[in-house]
């Protein structure tokens, strides 16, 4: 769907007025549609793909689920595979992704708001939306697959409601319903963040945080459109080659832009890749290796043998740490404060040699500075946050987050921070990262964090990230400014919106 100028576009008037004629009452244009098919035509139950993504929308909503979780296994259980699999994967991501911008749609189509249409129902509509205006599917399959989905799984008078929305849904273009959505969303004309954020289909707090995180790290905050879009693209699967283990012709793919040790797919299953399967490579975002590979690179004095993962599940960044840390026989000790998370990063390790890993636990990462005082040389503080800088690879988390989550989490990350520079020595260097480029998830957690080491007595001085990862990176990076943190961002680098702060410990 292009939010592009159009030549052809009506008066704003006329538009509204021609779309308003096409839409009409759901109801009543179901009763004269429905009679254009014969019942032995219709189709009366969903296929596998669209019945599977209609089930991870259902387990998103009812079971706190995550998408990417529950997706792949049940494809597996299902037998759903190649092509029908990468169509149930597009319908159920893209639907999530996009859920703000059609719900606004079906609001209009529909002539009453998603909250007061049966969830199972919404959950249909959207995806019968997402098949009319965001995914190359003939309109009279998208209505007619998504009626007989809801007839076999509501029932039959949810069809009828659902076969009359989605062909008032259909009689508009998508530029035509991205204009009427943004009018919408921005009554006086006057608030181009509120319409982008609406279009784009994310929650309005969250764009402006965006805007505010874009023009904080040096950037335009003109370049809101693209970042917002770039959140509703599918991100390509990456691999990452864990050194020492993998050889250079091992992994298929074109090669990182972002970091040496990534390769990009252009399509397939990365489980049918053997160094994936047995641990030597995995999937892993290129702004997340690239963090990883900036702590093992960044200056520091004295010895370099101990580091620690403070927070270090599902793994993958602990896979690449222990990796690093074998190639000159030091070990990795990852700490994980949740059980089944720790076994994550177990099964991420499997691969390590066994003398690389000192130990994988289950701990407060913030009791390890008073409990292991200078007792590591290198220590990743991959702290938990909103996950707003990885919005196109979580799909749900843009409607699961709320500008009230910010306090707490920044706080756990203060105390996860300050605990990384009491567990470095002097001479050490701690990486603080986030998968959130919010201001204050960022630059305003490392100040207050360096406020409150030097009252403690704790010296510390801050590291150019941006010379180290410029002295990894196979081709040069868009960092602007004069910052030595370093932000990425999926618009610009095509990684998620990393955040990289370096410091070093010097009493």
């Amino acid at each position: 769907m292009s939010d592009g100028p159009r030549d052809d576009r009506r008066p704003d008037d006329e538009r509204r007025n021609t779309a308003g004629r096409q839409r009409g009452s759901a109801r009543s244009q179901g009763r004269t549609e429905r009679t254009a098919q014969a019942p032995s035509q219709r189709r009366r139950t969903g296929d596998p793909a669209r019945n599977a993504a209609f089930d991870v929308l259902r387990a998103v909503a009812e079971g706190d689920s995550y998408a990417n979780l529950v997706l792949p296994p049940m494809l597996r259980e299902r037998g759903i595979r190649g092509r029908d699999a990468g169509f149930a994967t597009e319908l159920a991501y893209g639907t999530l992704r996009l859920r703000g911008r059609y719900d606004a749609i079906v609001e209009q189509a529909a002539g009453r708001p998603p909250e007061k249409i049966d969830p199972p129902v919404l959950d249909l509509l959207r995806l019968g939306a997402h098949q009319l205006l965001g995914m190359r599917v003939p309109p009279h399959a998208a209505v007619s697959e998504t009626v007989g989905l809801t007839r076999e799984r509501v029932g039959a008078g949810a069809a009828q409601f659902v076969n009359a929305v989605l062909r008032a849904v259909g009689r508009t273009t998508a530029d035509e319903w991205l204009d009427l959505v943004g009018d919408a969303a921005d009554p006086s004309g006057d608030d181009a963040v509120a319409r982008l954020a609406a279009q784009q289909s994310h929650p309005e707090w969250v764009a402006r945080a965006l805007r505010e995180a874009l023009a904080g790290n040096g950037r335009s905050a003109d370049e809101l459109g693209a970042l917002l879009e770039a959140d509703n693209a599918a991100p390509r699967v990456t691999l990452v080659a864990r050194p020492g283990l993998v050889d250079d012709d091992e992994l298929p793919g074109t090669p990182g832009i972002v970091a040496p040790t990534a390769s990009i797919l252009d399509g397939g299953d990365p489980a049918s890749v053997a160094a994936v399967r047995d641990g030597r490579a995995g999937v892993q975002d290129e702004g997340s290796q690239l963090v990883a590979l900036a702590l093992a690179a960044a200056p520091l004095d004295g010895p370099d043998e101990r580091w620690l993962d403070l927070c270090a599940g599902p793994g993958g960044k602990a896979a690449l740490l222990a990796a690093l840390v074998d190639t000159h026989r030091g070990r990795l000790v990852a700490n994980e404060l949740q059980p089944h998370r720790a076994r994550l990063v177990e099964q991420s390790l499997r691969a390590v040699a066994a003398d690389a890993v000192e130990d994988v636990r289950t701990g407060d990462g913030r009791l390890v500075g008073r409990d292991e005082p200078a007792s590591y040389d290198r220590v990743m503080v991959d702290a938990p946050c909103t996950g707003l800088g990885a919005l196109r690879r979580r799909p749900e988390a843009r409607w699961r987050r709320r500008a009230s989550d910010l306090g707490p989490l920044s706080a756990l990350q203060r105390e996860l921070l300050a605990s990384a520079l009491e567990a470095v020595r002097v001479g050490g260097v701690v990486a603080y990262v986030t998968c959130s480029p919010h201001l204050a998830e960022t630059q305003l957690v490392v100040k207050d964090a360096l406020r409150a080491a030097d009252r403690a007595g704790i010296g510390v001085e801050t590291i150019d990230a941006r010379a180290v990862v410029e002295g990894i990176a196979p081709q040069p990076l868009d960092l602007p400014g004069d910052r030595t943190d370093v932000q990425l961002w999926p618009h610009v680098h095509g990684t998620d919106a990393m955040h990289l702060t370096l410091l070093r410990r010097t009493s």
